[in-house]
């Protein structure tokens, strides 16, 4: 057994690069966890840790595997108190115990299920990493994703290891008079010593990142939301004293959030409590917890004295996403870290249409676009570009990327691009149906949308394991005597560190054509098509170049590609003219489009400006103007659709080491300035 500790020190050394090829799971599951926390102002918290773990294989070999537990003492001073085996303390010789490691030699577990209990002590005030169990603020709180239980307690710190939990909690009364943690809250009462407890019970597997724990002095909000099966759930939030009052618009949004994902997706609550805490110092934006969300405050905060229309749009996002995770990510996990975006991705694209069908779509699609563009663009062309699911990683922490999550959900909008969003809805529905209660790879969701739509998405895998943002270049012919129009689309994708050329993508490129002479879109109809179909159609692009042909084309067209922005891609035209881009902001029907017509307009005249030339700036001011005067614009798209690329954009597009930020700025304010003087009376008319 000496040698088994060695091989397990070994692999506790820092810094090991983990890869996702290795993964081998666990040879014992953990069935049922019951932890109980002795909280205290004056001494080390203690932690019992009792677990019901069961072999994952009825023969020899299940005996023979050693439990090997993660645990790190450093960042609450965590001691090892005791460890027993069903019911039996161990000494110190029948177990080894290593940096990072708790080793159980197999020949003590035996071949059926047994119960392991784990004593420890920490500190929370001293953790300072805030990973675990800490105090700040008066209050004791834990955040576990990615890695942080095992500074609690040792146990099988990883997503694929899910387990029923009971959680008994005991502090003084007076000074933390809530008690909280995942699931219903079974039993609570005082004790003779001037301390009370709290015993919660969260029926759900989970893996042990979603456990949470607060105790504190905090003012409460109640209210109470009826689930499409008659189910009553209380929902409660925890702010501060004194915050109460800024609290609506959050449960207003999580009572919106409900109905929702009722609504789009069927997806029901599933416990009768719901508790949502918000305090000012966690240090994450906000973590899903299974039934006690954990929030910093300022997601959940507003009013309108202290609120922008910012502020009010990311309480409802952020909000939307956490509860959305309580079916993806939480009763569907990810089998390892690196499927990381098997949950974020696919909560991002949910939050992304919350967002969409609460407040304005084409906004926030251009808002997304935006953000994708400014920083995981950058990321994809940087040293650290990396695949959605990467193949490896020393700190699992550096992963919590734009890739995994921003391009992440890009890539769940495309596989809902190709599917259709009923398509989308049957192969969630059939993803729900086989892996509820598991840990499952991305694989698994690509495989259920798949295999409930008959799509074959076998290329389309290539998104999950290349990096880089590929290049689409699009040149079209019309032939007026054979009313065709010849689409050809070209894909590239530079090299990335470790992926030096790259296989051709699976693109699904949406594709409108607006009539040059009627300026109306036209309906669509490929070379061997029964029919001309909607306005919209998705082509899928799966060669270096593809050549689509439109037949039936009364009238020369204007192409509006990449419509609502399709794929995560970089496309180039470079056949299409100002003039056209003028004529797209004027009359597509794609809002994504309109307002990416302004945006290149605007970018081509501003690059030519940073480079030396005085283009004339007449079109694009007469383009601002006929889009400010528009009564049927929605008003939250028209201020978008009036601004300019950002001077970080722009110096994006300049050759490499020709970006001079003093000249930037210059031309991009001179620019601003014209389309004020130009516009001058449609601005005042808006703003009166």
């Amino acid at each position: 057994f000496f040698f088994d500790c060695l091989i397990h020190m070994a692999d506790a050394a820092p810094l090991k690069e983990v890869f996702r090829k290795d993964y081998q799971p666990t040879p014992y599951q953990p069935e049922h966890v019951d932890l109980k926390f002795e909280l205290s102002d004056n001494d080390k918290s203690t932690i019992v840790c009792k677990v019901r773990y069961a072999p994952k294989k009825s023969d020899a070999s299940a005996v023979e595997a050693d439990l090997v537990l993660h645990g790190e003492a450093k960042p609450a001073a965590m001691e090892l108190v005791s460890v027993s085996l069903n019911s039996n303390p161990l000494s110190a010789d029948d177990y080894c115990l290593t940096e990072g490691l708790l080793t159980v030699p197999g020949r003590m577990l035996g071949s059926s299920s047994f119960d392991l209990e784990v004593v420890t002590k920490l500190d929370p005030a001293s953790n300072t990493e805030l990973s675990g169990l800490y105090k700040t603020g008066g209050i004791f709180c834990t955040q576990e994703e990615a890695e942080g239980f095992r500074n609690m307690t040792y146990f099988y710190d990883r997503p694929d290891c899910m387990a029923t939990y009971t959680t008994t909690i005991v502090a003084p009364k007076q000074q933390y008079p809530q008690l909280l943690s995942n699931g219903n809250l079974v039993a609570a009462g005082d004790m003779e010593d001037g301390r009370h407890y709290a015993k919660w019970e969260d029926p759900w597997p989970k893996p042990c990142y979603l456990f949470a724990l607060v105790a504190g002095d905090l003012a409460c909000v109640t209210d109470e939301f009826v689930t499409m099966s008659g189910k009553k759930v209380t929902l409660r939030l925890f702010v501060h004293h004194g915050n109460e009052s800024q609290t609506p618009h959050a449960m207003a949004s999580l009572k919106r959030a409900f109905k929702w994902d009722e609504e789009r997706f069927g997806r029901e609550y599933d416990l009768d409590l719901f508790n949502v805490v918000a305090v000012s110092d966690f240090n994450c934006g906000a973590m899903e917890n299974k039934s006690l969300n954990i929030f910093n405050d300022r997601y959940i905060l507003a009013d309108n004295k202290t609120a922008t229309d910012d502020d009010f749009s990311n309480v409802l996002g952020v909000v939307g996403h956490e509860y959305f995770h309580n079916w993806t990510g939480n009763r569907v996990t990810c089998r390892d870290w690196f499927q990381l975006t098997l949950k974020e991705g696919l909560t991002v694209y949910r939050d992304q249409e919350f967002s969409s069908d609460m407040l304005c779509r084409p906004v926030k699609r251009i808002e997304d676009v935006i953000v994708l563009r400014n920083h995981q663009f950058r990321e994809d062309a940087g040293p650290m570009a990396h695949p959605i699911r990467p193949e490896s990683y020393i700190s699992m922490d550096n992963f919590y990327t734009t890739t995994v999550y921003e391009k992440g959900a890009e890539v769940v909008r495309m596989v809902a691009t190709i599917v259709g969003d009923a398509g989308f809805r049957k192969g969630l529905d059939l993803y729900f149906e086989r892996h509820d209660g598991q840990a499952v790879s991305c694989e698994e969701f690509v495989a259920a949308m798949s295999d409930a739509n008959g799509a074959d998405l076998t290329q389309f895998m290539r998104w999950y394991r290349q990096a880089g943002t590929p290049v689409l270049e699009a040149s079209a012919t019309y032939v007026a005597d054979q009313q065709q129009l010849r689409l050809t689309l070209k894909q590239t994708c530079p090299a990335t560190p470790g992926q030096p050329t790259k296989e051709p993508f699976d693109i699904p490129v949406a594709v409108g054509l607006i009539g040059r002479g009627s300026a109306r879109p036209l309906p669509l109809r490929l070379e061997g098509d029964a029919a001309a179909g909607a306005e919209t159609k998705v082509l899928r692009v799966t060669e270096p170049e593809q050549t689509f042909v439109f037949v039936e084309v009364p009238e020369e067209p204007v192409p509006s590609l990449l419509r609502n922005y399709s794929a995560p891609v970089k496309l180039l035209c470079p056949g299409r003219s100002q003039a056209d881009l003028q004529f797209l902001m004027a009359h597509d029907t794609d809002p994504f489009n309109r307002w990416e017509a302004g945006q290149e307009l605007a970018q081509q005249i501003l690059v030519a400006m940073i480079t030396g030339d005085a283009p004339d700036l007449s079109g694009l001011t007469a383009a601002f103007r006929e889009t400010l005067a528009n009564p049927a614009l929605d008003r939250a798209f028209t201020a978008l659709a009036l601004g300019v690329p950002s001077e970080a954009y722009l110096a994006d597009q300049l050759p490499e080491g020709t970006a001079d930020p003093d000249v930037i700025h210059e031309k991009r304010d001179a620019v601003m300035s014209a389309i004020v003087d130009a516009a001058r009376a449609e601005l005042w008319a808006a703003y009166r």
